[in-house]
């Protein structure tokens, strides 16, 4: 528990910062996850374009992707943008609507981000191990998520998709 305060506590410093644009304290959030959390081999952030239903990468630490452009619906990031809820998939093999981004990935998570009670986008994180997320990642994910969207309404920040 105390690592996660830190961890919090470094992603409020992120946020804090007044010279960085909001990707790239995205891309430092991603990072700093990736490199305190064993288990956390790829974090990005997608962000919803309501127009076209699609979630596209603003941030990510991690082996590059060719998934920077996802449909609502498609794979586990794709149906947390319909279903508004956390995913948790321990083993993704086991999914029928799974986008594979890289063949070492064994268990994904998925958590919404929400401002003013609309779903802008998620944090994702894929794993290279089995059963790897649980109660205490959901936990920490969701509050850096609350910080990020905390910060967005305060500086009336939003994410511009092209």
């Amino acid at each position: 528990m105390e690592h996660q305060q830190k961890l919090l506590s470094a992603v409020s410093s992120i946020l804090g910062s007044n010279d960085t644009s909001l990707e790239t304290k995205l891309s430092a959030i991603c990072s700093l996850l990736k490199h305190e959390i064993n288990t956390y081999d790829w974090v990005g952030f997608y962000f919803a374009k309501a127009e076209t239903k699609t979630l596209h990468l603003k941030a990510f630490a991690g082996i590059p992707t060719n998934h920077t452009v996802i449909p609502f619906g498609k794979g586990i990031c794709g149906q947390v943008a319909v279903s508004n809820e956390n995913f948790v998939v321990a083993d993704v093999q086991s999914q029928d609507n799974y986008i594979a981004c890289n063949i070492d990935v064994k268990s994904e998570i998925v958590i919404p981000l929400f401002t003013n009670n609309n779903n802008i986008g998620q944090i994702d994180i894929d794993s290279n191990t089995a059963n790897a997320f649980d109660k205490t990642d959901v936990r920490l994910l969701v509050q850096v998520n609350k910080l990020i969207s905390d910060h967005m309404t305060s500086n009336n920040i939003s994410i511009n998709i092209s």
